[in-house]
Order: C-alpha cells, then sequence, then structure tokens
C-alpha cells in the first residue's frame, strides 16, 4: 500500500492503519508531512507525543479528539460519560476503559462521515500509556470508518502497545539520492573522500544530511565521526549549535515553546510575557526554519524541541516552568498547573508533592492508574519527610501493579526497602510482592510471601491480615499445593482472630474459604451461602467492592458461589467482576475476570457472548503485553468441536503450561474441557481418563465437581458402572448439602443412568430443573442424552422428538460436536435432510457469525458495536459479507438462517 494508497482507500470507503518506525530523522515525520499535505478534502487530527508530558492521563488523546468534543452529545450515553470522565469534563467514578475506547471509535468515525479522517501521531512512542493503549485499541478496529490512523514510533524503543499492526520500517537513502541530497545543503567544495564518509556514516539518514552540513564545519564532520555517539546525538548537537547562534530572547521563547507541549500559542505568549519577552522574540528561529508561530505552535522536527530544552540550564527550565506554571488555570486544569510547578524546582518541596498527589488521585478517578503511578513516583521524589516519601512510592507501586506494570512495581519497592525502616510498610511491601507472584502467574511463591506477610501483619493490622491470608488462600486454590499444605494456610488463617466489632465480608469469606479446606464442603456450606448473599446484595455502583470481590488476582466470592451450585449468583458476581475490573482499569484482574464470566457464558449456551469475553482477553493480553489467560478458550474449543485437532492442542497447551507454573486449578480446567471434547465427539475412552483425573481431586470452586457429569456420561457408555455409581454418589453428597436446580438436576441425569427402565422420570426431572437453572447447554446435552436412551429402548418417537430438540438447540448455540452426535442418531432413526451448517459455499467468520447472530436478535448496529468494540458503520460492513455469504438480503431473512463459523 502507496501512502496515496491510504487517502485513496479512506475516501473509498475504506480504514486503513500504519505504523511508521525507524530512526530519528529517518523520515517519519516528514512522511506524516506529506500525507497531511497531500489529503485535500480530508479532515486532520493530528497529535504528537511529548517525553515530558507521559506521566498525564489521556494528553496524547485529547489532542486527537479535542477538536471534535462539540460532537460528544451524538454518542451514546454510556460513550459520552466514559469519555467526557476520561477528560475530566465531568466528575464521578473511574471510566471504563473500554468504553472509552469505544467512544473515541465512534466519535471519529463519526466526524469521518462527513469527509474522511487523516489521524497522524508523530513520536507515539512519547504517549501517555492510556492514550497510546486507547489509540491501538481503536486501530485494531478499523474497517470501514473512512479513518486513516498513522503512528510514527522512534526506533529503537519500548513502545509495544502498537506492535501487531500493518508496519513501515524507514531505511536510509541509498548511496545516490544521499549523495544529492547532501550536495543540495553543502555549497563549499568538499573532499571526495570525505563526501564519502559522510554518506556513510550517515547512513542515508536524510536529516542527518540535511542538518549536519548546516551546524558544522567539513573538518567537523569528519572529526565527528570518529567518536561512537549515536547519530540521533549528533543531529541534535548540530541544532543545538543553530540554536546557541540564535539571540537570547529567542533562545528562552524556544525553551518555553519546548516545556509546553500542547504547541499552545495562547499559553506560550502569556508565559512569554511573564519572562518579559516581546512579540518579535521569535522571529529568528522562524526566519531559520526551526519553528513555526500559528494557532499551533509547531517545531520542525522532534530532535529540535529536544534540543532546545535540554540545552537549556536547569535554572532556565525551571524559570520556564514556573511561568507556565502562572499562567495556567489552576481551576481548568490544574493537574498540568502541577506537573509544571514539579519541573519548576529541583528541592523537596511538600506543597507540589501534595498537588502532584491530587493530580494522581484525579488521574485515578479517571482509569488512568498508570498516569496516577507516575504522578507520584514525582510526589515521592518532591517529598521532604523520608517516610512519607517511601508511603508515596508505595501507592505508586499499588497502582503499577493494577495497570499491569508488574517489573516497574517490583523496581519501587526495592528502593522502599532501602528506605527507612518501618515494620508495617515492610509487611505491606512484601504482601504486594505477594499480589504480583500471583499476577506473574507463580502461584506457588505467592502462597509463601502472603503467609509471610499476613504473619507480619498480625500484630500491625489486623484486618489487612486477614486478607493477606484469604489471597493465600487463593492462591494455594489456584496453585499446585498439596491438601496437607493449603491445610496448614488455612489453619493459621483461621488463628487470626478479626478485629472487634461487626465481620467484614472479607472475613466471612476467609472463615468460608479455611472452613472447606479444613473441614470439608458440608461443614462449609452455611457460611459459603452467607458469604454469597451477602456480596449479592452489595451495589457495586456505590460501595467500593474492589477489595472485596478481588483480593489479589482471586475472584473469591466466584468461586464461592460455583461451590454452591448456585449458577445465578456465579454468573452476577462474574458480571459484577468484569465491569468493576474495566471500571478501574485493572487489566490483570480483567482478565481472570472475563474467563470466568465466559465460562458461565458457555453453560448458558451463549458461546458467542463467551467468543467476545476470551478475545477481550487476547485484546487486554495485547495492551499489557502479558500472556492470556486462556481456559476458557480451552472450553469454547471443546464445546464447539469442529476442529479437533486444534481444540486438543489449544487445551494440551494450556494444561502443560499449567504444569509448568504450578497452576493446578488450570490443569484441573484443562482436564475438564478435555472430557467435554472427546464426550461431544464420542471418543467416550478418552473422556473417561480426562474425566478421571480430575475426579479424583477436592477442588474449591465446582470444576472438579463440573466433571462428575462427563465422568458418568464417558462412563456409562464404556460399560463402567461402578465408575458411574460413584460418581453419583458424589453427586448426590452435593446434592444434599447444596439442594439447588443445578445440583438437583445433575443428580437427576446420573441417577438415569443407572435406573435402566425406570430412567424416563429421572431424565425429565433432570431437563426441567437445569432449564430453571438457566443452563441451556446442560438442556440441550440432557435432551441428547434423554433420546439417544430412548431409542436404545425401542422409543422411536419420542427419541425423535428429544433428539430434534437437541439437534436444533446444539446447533443454534454453535456446538457442532453435539449436534452432530444428534444428527447422527437422528439418521439412525431415519431423519433426513438435516442441516449440518449454513447452506453457502462461504462459511462466515468469527466475527461475522458474531454480528450476524446479534443482527438477527434485533440489536441495532450501535448496540452490536458495543458489544464487539467495533464502529456502527464496521457492523454495517460485515452485514453486508453476512447477506452475500447466506444469499439473503435483509436482517427478517436472518431469522430463518442457520448460523455457522469457520473455527479460529
Amino acid at each position: 500500500m502507496t501512502l496515496d494508497g491510504l487517502i485513496a482507500g479512506a475516501r473509498a470507503g475504506q480504514s486503513q492503519v500504519l505504523v511508521v518506525r525507524g530512526e530519528p530523522g529517518i523520515g517519519k515525520t516528514a512522511l506524516l508531512d506529506y500525507l497531511e499535505s497531500s489529503a485535500s478534502g480530508c479532515r486532520i487530527a493530528r497529535s504528537a507525543g511529548a517525553e515530558a508530558e507521559m506521566e498525564l492521563a489521556y494528553a496524547g488523546l485529547h489532542q486527537i479528539c479535542g477538536p471534535f468534543l462539540d460532537r460528544l452529545d451524538r454518542l451514546p450515553d454510556p460513550q459520552r460519560v466514559a469519555l467526557s470522565a476520561a477528560f475530566g469534563l465531568i466528575s464521578g467514578g473511574a471510566p471504563d476503559r473500554f468504553m472509552v475506547g469505544l467512544a473515541v471509535l465512534d466519535l471519529l468515525a463519526d466526524r469521518a462521515e462527513e469527509r474522511p479522517l487523516i489521524c497522524l501521531i508523530d513520536d507515539a512512542q512519547w504517549l501517555d500509556r492510556v492514550s497510546a493503549q486507547t489509540l491501538a485499541f481503536v486501530a485494531r478496529r478499523l474497517v470501514a470508518e473512512r479513518i486513516v490512523l498513522v503512528a510514527a514510533i522512534r526506533e529503537p524503543s519500548e513502545e509495544r502497545d502498537f506492535r501487531g499492526l500493518p508496519e513501515l520500517t524507514l531505511t536510509g537513502l541509498g548511496e545516490v539520492d544521499a549523495g544529492q541530497l547532501l550536495d543540495s545543503v553543502v555549497k563549499r567544495p568538499m573532499d571526495a573522500r570525505v563526501r564519502e564518509r559522510i554518506i556513510a556514516e550517515t547512513r542515508g539518514n536524510p536529516l542527518a544530511l540535511l542538518e549536519l552540513p548546516r551546524a558544522w564545519t567539513t573538518a567537523e564532520l569528519a572529526d565527528g565521526f570518529e567518536r561512537s555517539e549515536e547519530l540521533s546525538s549528533r543531529i541534535e548537537e548540530g541544532f543545538v549549535r543553530r540554536l546557541t547562534a540564535l539571540p537570547e530572547d529567542t533562545q528562552r521563547l524556544l525553551v518555553t515553546a519546548a516545556a509546553e507541549p500542547l504547541g499552545d500559542a495562547t499559553l506560550l505568549w502569556r508565559a512569554a510575557a511573564v519572562l518579559g519577552l516581546g512579540p518579535n522574540a521569535g522571529d529568528a528561529a522562524e526566519a531559520a526554519g526551526l519553528i513555526r508561530f500559528g494557532a499551533q505552535v509547531r517545531f520542525r522536527h522532534p530532535l529540535v524541541r529536544a534540543a532546545a530544552y535540554r540545552s537549556a540550564s536547569t535554572q532556565r527550565r525551571q524559570d520556564v516552568h514556573r511561568a507556565l506554571a502562572e499562567v495556567t488555570d489552576a481551576d481548568v486544569d490544574p493537574d498540568r498547573r502541577a506537573w509544571h510547578l514539579a519541573h519548576a524546582t529541583q528541592s523537596p518541596d511538600e506543597e507540589i508533592a501534595a498537588a502532584l498527589e491530587q493530580s494522581a488521585a484525579r488521574a485515578l478517578s479517571r482509569g488512568g492508574l498508570l498516569a496516577a503511578a507516575a504522578l507520584l513516583e514525582r510526589a515521592a521524589r518532591l517529598t521532604p519527610d523520608p517516610a512519607r516519601r517511601a508511603d508515596r512510592e508505595l501507592a505508586a507501586a499499588w497502582r503499577k501493579r493494577g495497570g499491569g506494570a508488574l517489573d516497574a512495581a517490583l523496581t519501587l519497592l526495592a528502593a522502599i526497602e532501602a528506605g527507612p525502616a518501618d515494620a508495617l510498610r515492610a509487611a505491606q511491601v512484601k504482601h504486594l510482592r505477594g499480589q504480583i507472584a500471583f499476577d506473574q502467574r507463580r502461584a506457588t511463591c505467592a502462597v509463601r510471601l502472603l503467609v509471610d506477610a499476613a504473619q507480619q501483619l498480625e500484630p500491625l493490622d489486623g484486618d489487612l491480615a486477614r486478607e493477606a491470608y484469604l489471597e493465600a488462600l487463593g492462591a494455594a486454590i489456584f496453585s499446585s499445593t498439596t491438601q496437607e499444605e493449603a491445610s496448614v494456610v488455612a489453619k493459621a488463617a483461621r488463628a487470626a482472630a478479626p478485629t472487634e466489632g461487626q465481620l467484614r465480608i472479607t472475613d466471612l469469606m476467609l472463615d468460608a474459604l479455611a472452613t472447606r479446606i479444613v473441614e470439608g464442603h458440608a461443614a462449609a456450606v452455611p457460611t459459603l451461602a452467607r458469604v454469597v448473599e451477602k456480596v449479592r446484595s452489595i451495589d457495586y455502583r456505590i460501595e467500593n467492592v474492589g477489595r472485596l470481590i478481588w483480593l489479589g488476582r482471586n475472584p473469591f466470592a466466584g468461586y464461592l458461589a460455583t461451590d454452591l451450585w448456585d449458577f445465578e449468583a456465579g454468573r452476577m458476581l462474574a458480571e459484577m467482576q468484569v465491569q468493576r475490573a474495566r471500571d478501574t482499569g485493572a487489566l490483570v484482574q480483567l482478565q481472570f475476570a472475563v474467563n470466568i464470566l465466559a465460562v458461565h457464558e458457555l453453560l448458558a449456551g451463549q458461546l458467542p457472548d463467551a467468543a467476545v469475553l476470551v478475545e477481550e482477553d487476547r485484546m487486554v493480553c495485547d495492551i499489557t503485553g502479558n500472556p492470556p489467560v486462556g481456559y476458557a478458550a480451552t472450553l469454547l474449543a471443546a464445546l464447539r468441536g469442529t476442529d479437533e485437532v486444534a481444540a486438543s492442542r489449544l487445551i494440551a497447551a494450556a494444561r502443560d503450561e499449567a504444569a509448568a507454573l504450578g497452576e493446578g486449578r488450570i490443569v484441573t480446567f484443562a482436564g475438564y474441557a478435555s472430557a467435554v471434547l472427546n464426550n461431544g465427539l464420542g471418543r467416550h475412552d478418552i473422556a473417561v481418563q480426562a474425566a478421571r483425573e480430575v475426579f479424583d481431586r477436592d477442588v474449591v470452586g465446582g470444576y472438579q465437581m463440573m466433571v462428575v457429569s462427563e465422568l458418568a456420561e464417558a462412563a456409562s457408555r464404556t460399560g463402567d458402572t461402578e465408575l458411574v455409581v460413584a460418581a453419583l454418589q458424589r453427586m448426590s453428597q452435593r446434592a444434599r448439602a447444596t439442594p439447588t436446580e443445578w445440583a438437583l438436576g445433575m443428580e437427576a441425569r446420573l441417577r438415569a443412568m443407572l435406573s435402566g427402565e425406570k430412567a424416563d422420570a429421572s431424565y425429565r426431572e433432570s431437563i426441567q430443573r437445569l432449564d430453571r437453572a438457566g443452563l441451556r447447554m446442560e438442556v440441550a446435552r440432557g435432551h441428547l442424552l434423554y433420546g439417544e436412551w430412548l431409542r436404545r429402548t425401542g422409543e422411536r418417537i419420542k427419541a425423535r422428538a428429544q433428539l430434534r430438540a437437541a439437534h436444533d438447540l446444539l446447533l443454534a448455540m454453535g456446538a457442532a460436536a453435539f449436534a452432530e452426535r444428534a444428527r447422527r442418531e437422528l439418521v439412525m432413526l431415519g431423519e433426513k435432510g438435516l442441516q449440518r451448517s449454513v447452506e453457502t459455499t462461504d462459511e462466515l467468520t468469527v466475527q461475522e457469525f458474531h454480528i450476524a447472530r446479534f443482527a438477527r436478535d434485533g440489536l441495532s448496529n450501535a448496540e452490536i458495536g458495543a458489544r464487539l468494540f467495533i464502529s456502527p458503520r464496521t457492523v454495517e460492513w460485515h452485514l453486508g459479507k453476512v447477506f452475500a455469504k447466506l444469499g439473503i438480503s435483509s436482517r427478517r431473512q436472518l431469522r430463518k438462517a442457520v448460523l455457522d463459523f469457520a473455527p479460529d
């Protein structure tokens, strides 16, 4: 794709994304300038990252969206509120990060309706992190919005948010072109050997070829290449030479412009007046082609800005920032004012540190965890009191951990440990180290650290000690810790008495889990039920339940609801966990939350919704660089059953990775997924083996019990009656302790498998109970098992009705392997013309399937876009492809279509 092709594509109705990488001076900015000058008839939105501004949340995003904020009222209310909160236009809780991304996507798409929109981002490696993540989120969803998004990134760079997008890496000019460019600026005679050396040493870098000869003599150039410094440093030094030749007032004005990353001309000239600079102070720099003044102030190249700022003395930079702080409205932009004040001093200053701490709180309220952490770090550096400094560093480390910057958080913790001694702070540091170990999927190490932290906290902060014990129990549950080792942790936790007064939910959770581990399931049921009911009664929109629902990485309430066989409560709590993690920007926790909710959606038969959540896990992985959690993906692949080899590999890979990391819970889940896959494929001998391994473990949270039905189904088909009996006994024990519709429905199914000719009533009871529980997948599988039994007993008419119900339900859900089982049974009963998939030569992609399914259910394009995090225009574009593949022309016809998709 050529540069002109990018713009032509947008004019033709398509969106284009390009990430341009290269060393400083290689032509990235010139490329953006060319696109801007070539985009006649298009709207331009341009921004540039600034290294000094990386601490201000949403600063880069505001440059892109600022001109369009008058159209906020055209967005759906949830998007409008989220983006307004992110930009500090309204007060309130932290916005949902994904809703902010969707709001930006729809805002830009709305602007592009009138004419194509060209978004140009220079120095994207210096965007504040939340802006970079949001823009990368938008870039990955552009399809048919008539938007071109080009981000220029300096290399080498640690930037990772834009990785995986289409890239163009710029390299130097060829020898002939480089020579012509050099000759265009060198008007004096040059020795041929020196000329060749300059061309070779600059590696064809255009800016070096243009600028170095303007600032250096030929002899100096030749001598300069004897040194080992980076080419970009020599270019910047060349700019410094040109700057120092300018009048003193001009230099001061350029330092002021470099310190004001927004390029706000009004603010710049106000600050210039404070510094005593006249209106003509910039004339010499503009005449030299180093800067352009207008409504926006723009340096010729980012290296000019860097040279102007870095070459200034510390005192001059401080004077400039002090002047900018003075002219920045404290009511309108308190964060930028505090930021300038912080750069106006190197001496400890508690007043400025406190202002930065307040800015961090505002950044946090807008979902900018990493921005808040950066501001707290700077506040700590300006804090006079060593103990208060360490407290602020600890607060910064907590925010870094929440934002997924785990290594950076650990670096801060090391600095805190080298500071003043304090028993409580030392215990809190160990506590955070334990949480980070858990986030890094080092569960066994996390157990040890969290127990040590809890023991240190006991005499200092009893409430926090019990929270640490609760996290340690969660880590023990998640890891491959033995029952004996988990019991040791549980007994220590029970010995830590709660603080006098009303018991907190965390206290009830700790008691419930400890009892479950030490005394078993039946003894813990009353306390488990009390905890779940207590958590269900919380309004998370009003109360801060983050530490109640998510302590460490553990969804404790979700574990307990599943252990109680309470599907409705488990699903509701999972939804709460997802929303809470999105609202706070806690991306590591979000990955686990979406997996838990996805499992519930799968049990409810909502495979498309589950697939969207699985994709969200991958999406967060792209943002943070952390690995996907991925266990829900294994069950999704198992239930689809469309690619047996790929599903088996996925499950095996998840199992092996989890085993290597000591994550016994995911190993258990992989065994459950393997049993589901092989039961669907009719390979019951393999399903028995997989299910038996899980059956023999006692796992808190239900996966071990969920496999009981898989074990019984597989064992009944392989003739292992003793194993079916064992499964029924285990299930009956749980059903007596927790007589929910889910538990009783599964017990009735297993009882039917052993009832011979009297199984009819038990099968019907099972289906009715599971239907009341909302478990559509299990209802469909119940119809399948019942129909298979009826056919074997000769009840052909009844069998046909049950198998037809199973086939239609399973096919509509997308559970292809189980639907095929039902189809084969119906064929044996003489049924003909049964559909396996869409009657078309072209299968739908997974994205098209999701969109078609939501459209069939009556959702508007905007509602579908909100579900899938894409723009309404992209939804419309995909629907056009769906209609073509299905041979239909309207949404009404979708209602009669049988939807299927190509597996990932």
